[in-house]
């Protein structure tokens, strides 16, 4: 969809966002993770409540990974101390079940370990208003809990604790940043009061990305303007050569960080020391990160080998439960395209037809923008796809065996979601807490 540009500048059209959330909700908190976005709209939203709403109150959620930059903890340790006195501060460091990009053995790591103290990447933070096994009031957390789940029960206990009025997290995500945000912001199903920057995530319980139009440039011109404190990290980021698109504060073994898990050696090495030794992979996907041993660049197919063969090989070389993984995974996306259909352009279409794929319309897709034409793929899937060029978005088994060679275990590159857990398991939690949901009214 093209943009299209208003008379409003991004600022006025923030406070205008910023007022509606103030009006509509009880409770408000801030989601911030010591990056450049949500730093500033911590900065903004606190600006803003100390013109107009001095009163009410607002909470601050920090989610620590334990491995991150020393200047990323010393910018959260600043803001911190910093606005203690005038918001409720929750600085989280609960262990949690964490993906990692970097191993064909492990599909977590697990941040702030109890078992594992000893090969902590840093000390537990030393504040009041740190969260952790010691001192956890969240009654919503669950041991080792994945990371999207606890920062999502995070905003049902914030409701609870603040009797249980409607309550949203405000979030820092621009739809700049990459095209899933983006389509996520466009293709919004559940907006509130017809907005397409909140959405729901509980009974009473919503998320706002109020800066979603902002630029980067946008960004740094507000923090330049209004002198504003950030994240240091971004000075050696701009030092070390990166552009802006690559400048990311995640954490270093996730799919989007990989990439750049070698600049630790030279930006922060004694933090590196403690990486090598806390996750299995990381020295590995420092020094190969962008190369064919991590299915980056012109991955080649073995003499004598398929594409359908060689992802086969690789699956019997795989432990047992991260095989059955990416079986799983393969499986739904085999049955989908046979079955259901993925939205393609006519361009697209009209291409597949003239290289004589056996391909047949089935409806129309409710998840494009477009309404384009629900296509599904008759007998085998393609071993590749490589004569296609107006797509990617096409089922293969090249597309299978990258996921693999990637370490891609969500399997995004075939257009797969955060699924988080198999699907037994959240029928399994479904069933175990609907009557305790059911009895508290949540």
């Amino acid at each position: 969809m093209k943009r299209e540009y208003l008379s409003q500048n991004v600022y006025d059209a923030l406070q205008l966002r910023l007022h509606f959330l103030f009006e509509e909700f009880d409770n408000i908190f801030v989601s911030f993770s010591g990056g450049k976005d949500s730093g500033l709209l911590l900065n903004l939203v606190l600006d803003f409540r100390r013109k107009y709403y001095p009163n009410r109150e607002i909470g601050v959620f920090h989610q620590d990974f334990e491995a991150q930059y020393t200047v990323t903890t010393e910018y959260v340790e600043r803001t911190f101390e910093r606005i203690k006195d005038e918001v409720e501060p929750y600085w989280v460091c609960l262990p949690m079940a964490t993906r990692t990009a970097l191993s064909s053995y492990e599909m977590y790591w697990y941040p702030w370990d109890d078992t594992k103290e000893d090969s902590w990447v840093r000390p537990m933070p030393e504040h009041p208003y740190v969260i952790n096994l010691k001192n956890n009031p969240i009654t919503t957390y669950r041991y080792r809990m994945h990371q999207e789940d606890l920062a999502k029960q995070f905003g049902r206990w914030y409701r609870l604790f603040h009797k249980n009025r409607k309550t949203v997290c405000l979030l820092g995500i621009r739809a700049e940043e990459s095209l899933q945000r983006y389509s996520g912001i466009l293709n919004k199903k559940y907006g509130y009061k017809g907005t397409c920057w909140i959405s729901r995530q509980f009974k009473e319980v919503w998320c706002a990305s109020p800066m979603y139009d902002w630029s980067v440039g946008d960004v740094w011109h507000a923090n330049y303007l209004f002198q504003y404190d950030y994240n240091r990290l971004y000075d050696l980021y701009y030092m070390a050569g990166l552009k802006p698109e690559q400048m990311r504060v995640a954490s270093p073994f996730n799919d989007y960080a990989k990439d750049s898990l070698n600049l630790y050696r030279v930006i922060d090495p004694q933090i590196w020391v403690k990486l090598v030794g806390r996750v299995r992979g990381a020295n590995f996907a420092a020094i190969y990160g962008k190369t064919k041993a991590m299915g980056y660049k012109n991955v080649t197919l073995p003499e004598g080998h398929t594409w359908e063969s060689y992802t086969r090989f690789l699956l019997a070389t795989l432990p047992a439960r991260l095989r059955q993984n990416y079986i799983n995974k393969f499986q739904a996306s085999i049955r989908f395209w046979h079955n259901v259909g993925g939205g393609l352009e006519e361009e697209t279409i009209r291409e597949l037809e003239e290289h004589g794929y056996q391909i047949r319309r089935n409806g129309v897709s409710n998840y494009t923008v477009m309404k384009n034409s629900r296509v599904i793929f008759l007998g085998k899937i393609p071993d590749n796809t490589d004569d296609i060029k107006s797509t990617k978005d096409i089922p293969s088994w090249k597309r299978m065996c990258f996921c693999i060679l990637k370490n891609d275990h969500i399997c995004r590159f075939m257009g797969f979601g955060l699924t988080r857990e198999q699907q037994k398991n959240v029928n399994l939690l479904k069933r175990k807490y609907s009557q305790v949901i059911e009895g508290q009214g949540v």
